[in-house]
């Protein structure tokens, strides 16, 4: 029951990293804008969420 939620997030962070890969940067605060900007009516935990993995996502060196 909740492993759907993260792997909703999951993927809705990668869609968001690959569709948005020039303006996304290893700061947590620029990414926090950046998904205020294009999330819109979610909740802080969701959009915490997503800022968290892609930021580690970036840190990591990953790529699409």
């Amino acid at each position: 029951m909740g492993k759907s939620r993260k792997i909703k997030i999951k993927r809705l962070a990668d869609e968001i990293f690959e569709k948005y890969i020039d303006r996304v940067s290893n700061n947590y605060d620029e990414n926090k804008q950046l998904i205020d900007e294009i999330v819109v009516g979610s909740s802080k935990t969701i959009r915490n969420m997503l800022t968290g993995h892609i930021t580690r996502r970036m840190n990591q060196g990953l790529s699409p």
